[in-house]
């Protein structure tokens, strides 16, 4: 239960609280009334005595009487002759009852205090001591890899506290232990893969490298048709291990990423360098609208490489005498950055895992690997950052968005 800690522990002050307010009521209260019932029984004596002198002494005044009573003078050896103590003793011997009688009330509740609060004590340093016990259980649960735990109990008290640490603590554990068997999942997938996209590369090197090795005979141009096939094999496989190692380096975070601000005309200029034997290969022009002077916080190099691989995207499914449009601007919160082709577009079923390591769609040429849009987004989000894709048949659009910090 949500504060039982709390309210438990409210419970207990509250209680004695209340028990100290009534025992220290009655304890007032009885004092009250032995003073009441002294004085009462001195004024008694007193009257007594006046009614006395006034017999004996008709003509003594009242006020007289009253000097005598109000006077501050003092003798205290006029009773010693009895053997009585003024200073230690009452001289109405019913006083002295009363006194003890209400000495031995006072002592017994005082004692009763006494105990209800050492009760009151160790029932609540029982009850600590059952929580210490279950929080000891949990721990050993917790040492035994059962991480099925759930401390519902949440206060401000010290054991709550702990007990709230050791719930975030058996949280984390799960939490670590799940992640460490989902990476080892996704290592798995990761390889099979990974394996997946380097075994026809490897088996068609294989296949032209025992044709060229077993048919000595072959026409030369047979032979270039079949080096030029290696080549491109090689550069396949190149460019996905490459690839591949800049996704893992990305996943463990083990690159050192030197953000700064830079110009997204530079970032812009530098990708479409890099992939300009494409655009003159298919003769496809690109056209960069935007202001010289925005600016985005991030990896320069890795900034390139993902808008490099948008842009391979883009002319992959461009046609041939195309053009790819490239925008920026800058809004409030974010910079925005979008790369339009006008190719076959995308099919309408791939766009929710065109992202995807590995996937290829079903207009993607024999070539692709699958795992340039996956590092783009990854470098991406890296950079605060988010891609999305609009595509129809008459072309593709990438919408990329930087937020400001």
């Amino acid at each position: 239960m949500i504060f039982k800690n709390k309210i438990d522990l409210k419970k207990y002050l509250f209680f004695t609280m209340i028990v100290s307010l009534i025992l220290t009521l009655i304890f007032i209260i009885l004092n009250i009334n032995e003073y009441q019932t002294i004085t009462k029984n001195y004024n008694n004596k007193i009257v007594g005595i006046i009614i006395k002198i006034k017999e004996k002494y008709p003509n003594i005044k009242e006020d007289e009487i009253m000097d005598i009573l109000n006077s501050k003078n003092k003798n205290i050896d006029i009773f010693s002759k009895y053997g009585i103590d003024i200073n230690k003793e009452s001289l109405v011997l019913l006083n002295e009852q009363k006194h003890y009688l209400f000495l031995i009330i006072n002592l017994l509740l005082f004692i009763i205090t006494i105990i209800i609060i050492i009760t009151i004590f160790l029932k609540y340093e029982q009850k600590k001591d059952k929580q210490l016990k279950e929080i000891t259980k949990y721990i050993e649960e917790i040492n035994k890899k059962n991480y099925t735990l759930h401390i519902d109990e949440i206060s401000e008290d010290e054991l709550s506290i702990l007990k709230n640490e050791i719930y975030k603590t058996t949280i984390l554990l799960k939490e670590s232990a799940d992640n460490s068997l989902k990476d080892k999942k996704n290592l798995k997938k990761s390889l099979e893969d990974i394996s997946h996209q380097l075994k026809t590369p490897l088996t068609s090197i294989l296949i032209i490298l025992d044709n060229l090795i077993d048919n000595q005979s072959m026409d030369n141009q047979t032979r270039q048709d079949f080096i030029r096939i290696l080549k491109r094999e090689v550069m396949n496989t190149n460019f996905l291990v490459q690839n591949i190692l800049k996704l893992s380096k990305l996943d463990s975070n083990t690159i050192q990423f030197n953000k700064k601000e830079y110009l997204v005309k530079d970032i812009i200029d530098k990708s479409l360098k890099n992939v300009s034997v494409i655009c003159d290969l298919k003769n496809i022009k690109y056209i960069v609208k935007g202001d010289n002077k925005i600016k985005i916080y991030c990896d320069f190099n890795w900034q390139v490489e993902a808008i490099s691989n948008i842009i391979k995207n883009c002319l992959d499914y461009s046609k041939e005498n195309s053009k790819i449009i490239i925008s920026y601007e800058e809004k409030n919160v974010y910079t925005l950055i979008k790369i339009k082709d006008f190719g076959s577009g995308i099919l309408k079923s791939d766009i929710p895992y065109i992202f995807q390591r590995f996937y290829k769609g079903k207009n993607s040429n024999s070539d692709s690997i699958g795992i340039g849009l996956a590092l783009a987004k990854s470098i991406i989000n890296e950079d605060n950052g988010n891609i999305n894709v609009n595509s129809s048949k008459d072309g593709t659009e990438f919408i990329i968005k930087y937020f400001k910090l």
